[in-house]
C-alpha cells in the first residue's frame, strides 16, 4: 500500500512540476511576444488586430488577411505588409483564441469566425474587402465568401485546407487535446515542453522543400501557440475541420466572387490536390496557380505571386502563370527537409472529379 501511495505522490509531483514548467514557459513566451496592435470586443471576444488605414491614393481595395493554424497575425503581416503598405487599407488580426485574441463563446467553427471577422470589419468601417486566407485560414475565407458576399470583393486562397480528405485524420495530439478533462490536463502539462522541443523540426516541414526564413519562429511569434489556452483553441479548430468541410464543401458553388488559389506541388501539410483542385472545380471562374517545388508557405516563399493574386481579384490584368514561373526559377534548387519531411501521397481514386 505504501508503494501505491508513493507512486501516486510521485505522479502528482510530476504533474505539478509540468504545470509549473508550462506556466513559467507561457509567461516567458508572452513577455517575449507582446501584443502589437489594438483590441476590440466583438460579440464577447476580445480580438487583437492591426489596422493599416487606406492611403489617400490607394490603388487597391481593402485587404483582410486570415492566418492559418498554429499562427497569429504576424505570420501574414511580416511578409505582405511591406509590399502592400501605401497601396491599400489592410487588416491583420489574430483569429479567435490565437495570438492575443480571446476565444469568446461562439467561435468554435470557421463560419462563426467568419462572422467575427465581418463584425470586426464593421467596427473599423471596412465595408468590403479582398479576403486572403492561408491554410486553415482558407476554410474561414471560404465561409466568409459564402456567408458574407456583400463584404467580399475577391478571394485569395494560399495552400488552403477546405475539403474532406482521405480518412479525415489529424495529428493525435489535436484529438487528445479536445477530450474533456484529459485534454485540459495534457495541454496544461505537456504541450509546452514537448512543443518547444519539436517546433523547429515541425516548422522545417511546413516550409519544406523551401528554406525557413531566418528567425521566423521568433519574428512571427509562433511560440504563442504553445500556451495552453491557445493550444486548445488551435486543436479545436484543426480537429473539427474534417466534419466542417464535409458539411460545407458542397456549398462552395454559392461563392461568386473573383477567386485565385495558389498551391505548391510539394506541400507537406495539406492535400493540395484535393483542397486546391476542389476549390478551382467548385467556385465558378476560380483560377488555380500551381507552383513547382513550393511547399506550404506561399505567403512567405511566393510573396510576389501572392500580391499578384490580390491585384488580379481586385481587377488588374496580371499574368499569374508567368509570375509563378518566376517563383519556380527562384526556388528550383530548394531541397530543405529532404529525408525528414515526407511528401503527402494522394490515392489516385481521390483525385477524380466528384
Amino acid at each position: 500500500m505504501n508503494l501505491i501511495y508513493a507512486a501516486l505522490a510521485f505522479l502528482m509531483a510530476l504533474i505539478f512540476g509540468f504545470v509549473g514548467v508550462t506556466r513559467v514557459g507561457s509567461w516567458l513566451i508572452e513577455r517575449r511576444n507582446p501584443p502589437i496592435g489594438e483590441f476590440a470586443d466583438i460579440d464577447g471576444a476580445r480580438i487583437h488586430y492591426v489596422h493599416v488605414p487606406a492611403p489617400a491614393n490607394a490603388e487597391l481595395p481593402p485587404i483582410v488577411l486570415i492566418h492559418g493554424a498554429s499562427a497569429n497575425l504576424r505570420d501574414q503581416m511580416l511578409p505582405l505588409r511591406p509590399l502592400l503598405e501605401g497601396r491599400a487599407e489592410m487588416l491583420f488580426f489574430d483569429r479567435p483564441g490565437h495570438g492575443w485574441s480571446g476565444r469568446g463563446t461562439n467561435n468554435e467553427n470557421p463560419s462563426a469566425q467568419a462572422n467575427t471577422i465581418a463584425a470586426l470589419m464593421d467596427h473599423l468601417g471596412i465595408r468590403n474587402a479582398v479576403i486572403v486566407g492561408h491554410s486553415f485560414g482558407g476554410v474561414v475565407t471560404s465561409a466568409f465568401g459564402r456567408e458574407h458576399p456583400d463584404k467580399t470583393l475577391g478571394l485569395v486562397f494560399l495552400a488552403p485546407a477546405t475539403h474532406p480528405w482521405p480518412g479525415g485524420a489529424t495529428a493525435w495530439y489535436y484529438n487528445l487535446t479536445t477530450m474533456p478533462v484529459l485534454g485540459w490536463l495534457f495541454s496544461e502539462t505537456l504541450t509546452y515542453p514537448a512543443g518547444a522541443l519539436q517546433m523547429a523540426d515541425a516548422t522545417t516541414c511546413v516550409f519544406s522543400p523551401n528554406k525557413v526564413p531566418d528567425n521566423y519562429l521568433s519574428s512571427a511569434s509562433i511560440p504563442l501557440v504553445l500556451r495552453p489556452t491557445a493550444f486548445r483553441a488551435n486543436a479545436t479548430d484543426v480537429a473539427g475541420l474534417y466534419r466542417y468541410a464535409l458539411a460545407t464543401a458542397p456549398r462552395y458553388a454559392e461563392i461568386k466572387a473573383p477567386t485565385v488559389v495558389i498551391s505548391g506541388d510539394r506541400d507537406k501539410v495539406v492535400y493540395a490536390h484535393i483542397h486546391s483542385v476542389g476549390l478551382a472545380r467548385d467556385i465558378a471562374g476560380a483560377e488555380l496557380v500551381w507552383v513547382h517545388n513550393l511547399g506550404h508557405k506561399p505567403d512567405w516563399i511566393a510573396t510576389d505571386l501572392t500580391v499578384g493574386a490580390i491585384e488580379k481579384v481586385a481587377g488588374k490584368n496580371i499574368d499569374l502563370p508567368a509570375m509563378a514561373r518566376t517563383v519556380e526559377a527562384r526556388i528550383a534548387g530548394d531541397a530543405y527537409g529532404a529525408g525528414r519531411c515526407a511528401d503527402i501521397k494522394v490515392p489516385q481514386a481521390e483525385l477524380a472529379p466528384t
